[in-house]
C-alpha cells in the first residue's frame, strides 16, 4: 500500500495495538464482570486473564486486532472515544464467541499454546460461554447511543460469518477436481464472509455509534472486508510455506491437513497443470513437500499473493474515497500493513 503520511511520525503497529488494548481493557473487564461467575471465568480464561479455577494469569492473549480496528475506525470518522471503546468491546466479545465455537467445530485442542475452552471446561460449558459472550455483545450495543444501528451492522456481519463458516465446513466434503470442485472465486467469497465480515464490522461499528455518515460507514466496512480477504490469503501462503519459527505451525501443515486453501485451488484450476496428480497427493495427505512444489509450479502461491495485493488496493481505495482524520488513518494503514505484509 502506498499512502502519504502525516507530518507527525506514525507509531509502529505494536504501539498502535498496545494503545488500543489499554484503552479498551477496563471496559472489556467491566462487561465480562456482568456475566454469571462460571461463564465469566471461561470468558476470562479465553482472554488469558485467568487459569482454570479463576486464579489470575497473564497468559498470551490475542493481538487485539479487531478492537484496534474499532478504535481507529471511530477516531478516523471523528466519533467520540466512547463510541470506539464500546464498538471494540462488542466486537471483541463476538470474536471470542466465534473462536469458542470454531474450536469445537474444528476439534482444535489448543489455542495460543493453552488448552481451548472446550478442552479445559468441556464442550457444553464452552458452547454456553460462547452464547453468553454473544448475548453480552448485543446488550453492550443496545445500551449505547446509536445502538440500534450498531446492532443492525453487527447482525449483518454475523449472518455473513455464519454463511462463510457453513461454506468452509462444506468445502471439506467436496472433491478436489471435476465439476463439483471448489473454485477460487467461491473460496474468495467464503473468506470475505468468514474472516472479512467481522473485520469490516469492527472498522465501521464505532463510526456507526458516533453518528458518521452512511458513506463513511460503508467505506470503513468495505476496507475491513478487503483486509479480511487479504489476511486470509497471506495466511494460506504461510500455512504451506511459512517458517515454523515465525508461524508456530509445521511447514506444509495445511497440506497435511488437506485444507482447501486458495493457493491449492488456484493451482488445481491452472489449465497447464497436472491436476489429477496433485489431487491424489492432496487426498492422501502424504508427501506434502512434493504437493507444495506442484502447487508452486502451477502458480498457486503467485496467484494467492497477487490476489492479496489486489485486495489491499481495494482497502486503500476505500480509505481514500471518503474524508477521514489523517492521524488515525495513518495508524490504520500501519496496522493493515503489519497484518498482511508478512509475505508480500
Amino acid at each position: 500500500m502506498t499512502a502519504l503520511r502525516s507530518a507527525v511520525a506514525t507509531p509502529a503497529a505494536p504501539q498502535v495495538l498496545d494503545r488500543c488494548r489499554e484503552l479498551v481493557r477496563p471496559a472489556l473487564e467491566e462487561a465480562v464482570g456482568r456475566l454469571h461467575p462460571w461463564t465469566g471465568e471461561m470468558a476470562a480464561y479465553s482472554f488469558g486473564w485467568c487459569e482454570v479455577g479463576g486464579a489470575p494469569a497473564a497468559a498470551p492473549g490475542g493481538k487485539g486486532v479487531r478492537q484496534a480496528l474499532a478504535v481507529l475506525g471511530a477516531e478516523a470518522a471523528g466519533a467520540p472515544e466512547r463510541a470506539g471503546v464500546t464498538a471494540a468491546v462488542a466486537v471483541e466479545l463476538v470474536h471470542t464467541f466465534s473462536l469458542l465455537h470454531d474450536d469445537i467445530m474444528d476439534g482444535d485442542p489448543t489455542r495460543r499454546r493453552r488448552p481451548t475452552v472446550w478442552k479445559a471446561y468441556g464442550t457444553g460449558p464452552a458452547v454456553l460461554a460462547g452464547d453468553a459472550l454473544f448475548a453480552l455483545a448485543v446488550e453492550t450495543l443496545a445500551a449505547a447511543p446509536g445502538g440500534p444501528g450498531g446492532i443492525r451492522l453487527l447482525s449483518a456481519a454475523l449472518a455473513d460469518l455464519v454463511r462463510g463458516q457453513a461454506d468452509d465446513l462444506l468445502f471439506t466434503a467436496r472433491p478436489w477436481t471435476g465439476p463439483e470442485r471448489v473454485d477460487p472465486d467461491e473460496y474468495r467469497t467464503m473468506a470475505e464472509q468468514k474472516t472479512g465480515a467481522l473485520l469490516g464490522c469492527a472498522a465501521a461499528l464505532g463510526a456507526v455509534l458516533g453518528g458518521a455518515s452512511p458513506a463513511t460507514v460503508a467505506a470503513l466496512d468495505r476496507a475491513g472486508r478487503r483486509l479480511g480477504v487479504a489476511f486470509q490469503l497471506v495466511d494460506d501462503v504461510l500455512g504451506i510455506w511459512g517458517d515454523p519459527e515465525v508461524t508456530g505451525k509445521p511447514v506444509h501443515g495445511d497440506l497435511r491437513e488437506r485444507k482447501k486453501t486458495f493457493p491449492v485451488l488456484a493451482a488445481l484450476a491452472s489449465p497447464c497443470h497436472d491436476a489429477p496428480r496433485l489431487a491424489r497427493l492432496l487426498e492422501s495427505g502424504r508427501d506434502p513437500g512434493t504437493a507444495a512444489a506442484l502447487v508452486e509450479a502451477a502458480g498457486g502461491r503467485r496467484a494467492a499473493l497477487a490476489e492479496a495485493r489486489r485486495q489491499l488496493a481495494g482497502v486503500e481505495s476505500a480509505l481514500s474515497g471518503v474524508p477521514l482524520a489523517a492521524g488515525p488513518v495513518d495508524e490504520l494503514r500501519t496496522l493493515l500493513e503489519f497484518l498482511v505484509r508478512r509475505e508480500l
